[in-house]
């Protein structure tokens, strides 16, 4: 059979997979928690899910989103992340391909939405997780190391410019979290992606801030993050497309 009939559905199955571990790092690094040795528990009552309570997805729609001990409702994040996780990893390799820079993107992905959900919650971006995307951004240069240069800038160029606006503001005008954000991000996707990244990011958080702060009067002050995240993805995904695009009209 042809791989993209047999991939696709193995992929999902992989990503909402990895989608399940996503919700134990969401919940738990904001609280210090171990994300390893920690049984998975109700959030109400407390019961320990055993084995045939964790498949990924399924679980929830098997169960009726409710503990099947105490019966309270689960929070819809569960299924919404998982589900979510697999479908951008399927996204992913049907636009780069199957190779190994595919499964690089693919981590990097489901880095992007736990700190996204992260610092929607709590305006801050775990240092760990910018480490994490710094590992990956290592070995996605090394692939492409005759290019190392592009990387270079992209680890650099919007950083930068950010720590600029950081130290005159003295910390008002941007987040350390979103320097480093920046940084790493930029050695995986490169440059100029990591502008065009930036740019839609600024352009997509503005757009939705102030739909938020009319519509449910949410403050001025706002997480960074999830919207530099989804520009990332997007220029991750058809950066050089959209660069060239531009580029035809000078």
């Amino acid at each position: 059979m042809h791989p993209d009939i047999i991939f696709p559905p193995l992929i999902f199955l992989y990503g909402i997979i990895i989608g399940s571990f996503l919700n134990v790092c969401i919940y738990r690094i904001p609280r210090k928690e171990n994300i390893t040795t920690t049984r998975s528990h109700c959030m109400n009552c407390g019961y320990s899910l055993k084995w045939y309570d964790l498949f990924p997805l399924f679980s929830y729609i098997f169960l009726g989103g409710k503990c099947r001990k105490c019966k309270k409702r689960i929070s819809i994040q569960y299924p919404i992340i998982e589900a979510l996780n697999g479908s951008l990893y399927v996204l992913i390799f049907l636009i780069h391909g199957y190779r190994l820079e595919s499964i690089i993107y693919c981590l990097f992905t489901s880095a992007l939405i736990v700190l996204s959900v992260i610092d929607f919650r709590t305006y801050e971006i775990p240092v760990g997780i910018n480490l994490f995307i710094g590992v990956l951004g290592s070995f996605r240069t090394f692939l492409d190391f005759p290019h190392i240069g592009q990387y270079l800038l992209g680890l650099c160029s919007v950083s930068g410019f950010l720590l600029l606006i950081y130290l005159f503001t003295k910390g008002r005008g941007i987040g350390g979290g979103d320097i480093k954000l920046m940084a790493a991000s930029g050695l995986v996707i490169g440059f100029p992606n990591i502008v065009l990244a930036f740019i839609l990011g600024c352009i997509i958080g503005s757009v939705i801030h102030i739909l938020r702060m009319r519509i449910s009067k949410e403050d001025r002050v706002l997480a960074f993050g999830p919207y530099l995240s989804i520009g990332i993805f997007i220029a991750m995904l058809y950066g050089n497309q959209i660069v060239n695009w531009y580029l035809s009209f000078y």
